[in-house]
């Protein structure tokens, strides 16, 4: 891949973790890229997608804040894609499994595509 398709005004926001107080951050960060006028996306991926599974997100909330499952929610509806990795439904024997309807189950070279296109790249 060449430099020019290199979004530098980008940020790819990985969860691995299904740790709730990990939840937020990833979440957050991409509202508020997403209000400085930066491309956010963020890929869930291994241990993430846990809480990606229907009721689960809800049980989340923590402090003051609203519930994953509201915070995953609001970042669909302000257009931030958040994409999950058929490789890890399929580690975990889901491939019937139907996870929080408006995300989008892609391959595990989605992954590499989005950290190469990235301006920058955060895990969680």
């Amino acid at each position: 891949m060449c430099d020019s398709m290199k979004d530098n005004n980008s940020i790819l926001y990985v969860q691995t973790s299904d740790v709730p107080e990990r939840q937020y951050s990833p979440l957050v960060l991409a509202q508020t890229a997403k209000s400085m006028d930066i491309k956010p996306r963020v890929y869930y991926l291994g241990q993430g997608l846990k809480v990606l599974l229907p009721g689960e997100a809800e049980k989340i909330k923590l402090g003051s804040l609203p519930s994953v499952y509201e915070m995953i929610k609001k970042t669909l509806d302000m257009d931030i894609p958040i994409y999950v990795c058929e490789a890890s439904k399929q580690m975990f024997g889901w491939e019937n499994v139907e996870l929080i309807p408006g995300l989008k189950i892609v391959g595990a070279g989605t992954l590499n595509d989005l950290a190469l296109e990235a301006g920058a790249t955060m895990w969680f």
